[in-house]
């Protein structure tokens, strides 16, 4: 698998994770070229392998974008997240120090795009916490599911959180981080299930408040194709 294609690959699932490409966002191949300084080819092989993964699709004569999930979509994400994460932390045996290290340096640079109002940064480094977690333990292949099925989270999430919702986000990775220090799996557990929840109750929340959400959604025509 070519170096390139797997480079921009990651950039664009880091792009969406930070809330620097939302929903829709036009992903062009001439331009993601010049960007990486590689061909078209290179480029498609990485649109490619995130349509598969139900990151980006295409669109006949339109070209590619970044999807625009449902709320169904991100609930499904969410319960997806339950799963994997509580039975990461109910089957792993030990976070060693190095692993509760790399956790609780990651909550401080969160704490600190917090304090600089810098959102996109903020809103990458919440959610790339639960990937950090999994990539302390070694498991590079749940760390990609993971990072793939929080971007998809992000994708609406990154819209309505606000920064008290940030602080409290922060503050259960630390108590998180605690329990798994101690050993306490079982409660770390009923943690993360809780604070995934909160997360999506209070999306869900936020989306029934906003008057628009049913205009935008019937007002979303398709684009005219492009003249050749």
């Amino acid at each position: 698998m070519d170096q390139n294609s797997l480079k921009i690959d990651r950039a664009i699932v880091d792009a969406i994770l930070a809330g620097r490409l939302r929903p829709g966002a036009r992903l062009g191949e001439q331009a993601l070229a010049g960007v990486f300084g590689v061909s078209r080819t290179v480029v498609r092989e990485a649109l490619i392998r995130l349509e598969t993964r139900g990151l980006v699709h295409v669109s006949p004569r339109r070209g590619w974008f970044v999807i625009e999930p449902s709320l169904d979509d991100v609930l499904a994400a969410f319960q997806a997240r339950r799963a994997i994460e509580t039975g990461i932390i109910l089957t792993t045996t030990v976070f060693t120090p190095d692993a509760i290290a790399a956790m609780r340096e990651h909550i401080a640079s969160e704490r600190a795009a917090i304090l600089t109002d810098d959102v996109a940064h903020r809103s990458f480094l919440l959610a790339d916490f639960h990937v950090c977690m999994v990539e302390s333990l070694g498991n590079p292949i749940l760390a990609d599911i993971l990072r793939d099925l929080t971007a998809r989270t992000v994708l609406i999430a990154s819209l309505y959180q606000s920064k008290q919702d940030a602080t409290r986000a922060t503050d259960e990775h630390e108590q998180l981080a605690d329990l798994l220090a101690r050993g306490q799996f079982e409660a770390a557990a009923r943690l993360m299930i809780s604070h995934i929840d909160y997360v999506e109750s209070s999306l869900a929340k936020q989306i029934d408040r906003d008057p628009l959400v049913d205009l935008r959604v019937a007002l979303q025509q398709p684009l005219k194709p492009e003249k050749t």
